[in-house]
């Protein structure tokens, strides 16, 4: 029965109990939770000696969240708002060869799929989780225009100015190669105009 008995202190021991932060993700977002890790090449069942899996994926969660796309091409002196083409501009644009087009070469010619870790189809695939039928948006970067409006209207615009932007994947053109992305808002959430998440590529049940 002496076991039940609460000492007399009982409120200064509460007071005096200290608790370290939470490990549990507070922060709500729209992508799903298996879209941040990285794939790696490892049994489930590691040897005695040998990096178990899991720790091999968090360790390189932790590195790919270190790196910045942005800070890397600058490292090597590359601006990122002269990677997309704009409408030629003589006072400004050198033409080649006295023609009237700037120095530009597309990126689908540095374009190369052979060491991807992952297909298209793989990567909008992270967006579906166990037991829903709704595909979520994948967490991406993409170089896209500060201004929407005008990005829109004409995106080789001189004025535009193109910074890499948190976004959500919805979806991918086999065709043509592209992917369909969203700019993520203030709390990196992936919404509609009416604040709705945005599911399966924006398509709705009425098409």
């Amino acid at each position: 029965v002496t076991t039940f008995k609460m000492p007399e202190n009982i409120v200064s021991l509460l007071d005096a109990q200290v608790m370290g932060p939470t490990t549990e993700h507070l922060s709500k977002s729209h992508f799903p939770e298996q879209s941040f890790k990285p794939k790696v090449q490892i049994a489930f069942q590691t040897p005695p000696g040998q990096c178990p899996r899991s720790i091999e994926i968090e360790r390189r969660r932790w590195l790919y969240h270190s790196l910045d796309i942005a800070r890397l091409l600058a490292s090597e002196g590359i601006d990122s708002n002269q990677l997309i083409p704009r409408h030629y501009n003589p006072n400004s644009t050198p033409a080649i060869e006295g023609e009237k087009c700037p120095s530009h070469l597309p990126l689908k010619i540095f374009d190369n799929e052979d060491y991807d870790c992952r297909t298209p189809e793989e990567w909008i695939s992270l967006g579906l989780e166990p037991g829903s039928h709704d595909r979520k948006p994948v967490p991406g970067r993409a170089l896209l225009p500060t201004d929407d409006v005008l990005g829109h209207e004409d995106p080789k615009s001189q004025k535009l100015i193109y910074k890499w932007t948190d976004v959500g994947v919805l979806d991918y053109d086999k065709e043509m190669k592209l992917y369909l992305v969203h700019k993520v808002d203030k709390n990196g959430l992936v919404c509609d105009e009416e604040g709705r998440p945005i599911l399966n590529g924006g398509i709705i049940p009425e098409g």
